[in-house]
């Protein structure tokens, strides 16, 4: 018998921080398993999906420059609003997944950020696939 593959939403698990907030928003609306898409439902951290066109998804273990610093795993070119899309990142691994937007002060669009970590079992021990959707 082979081993069974499940992969669990580990940003679920996770704390959340961002460097500024506007209005009612809140940085755990960014990882609270809802996919609203709508700034109004109360899930999302801020609204303007163009503000996400450019922003980099970083991986590490590094807090230099608050986790800005890290290994990038893509720029997000543009992501239409309500739509998802997904990154893979190809077996980077770290503590801290980064959403930034390098050279710009401006609020970002975070309506849900999953990231999966890929797990075959029963081995003890767990390869890292990290994918994350930015609704």
């Amino acid at each position: 018998a082979g081993a069974s593959q499940t992969f669990t939403n580990v940003a679920r698990l996770g704390q959340v921080a961002q460097s500024s907030t506007y209005g009612n928003a809140k940085p755990e609306n960014a990882i609270d398993g809802n996919r609203a898409s709508n700034y109004n439902q109360g899930s999302c951290a801020y609204c303007c999906p163009e503000r996400i066109n450019g922003a980099e998804i970083r991986i590490g273990n590094s807090l230099n420059d608050n986790g800005n610093a890290n290994p990038r795993c893509a720029v997000i070119s543009s992501i239409a609003a309500g739509a998802s899309q997904t990154f893979a990142c190809n077996g980077m691994e770290g503590r801290y997944i980064n959403i930034v937007i390098p050279g710009r002060t401006e609020y970002l669009t975070l309506c849900e950020v999953e990231s999966y970590m890929w797990e075959s079992l029963p081995v003890n021990l767990f390869p890292c696939h990290l994918f994350s959707d930015v609704l």
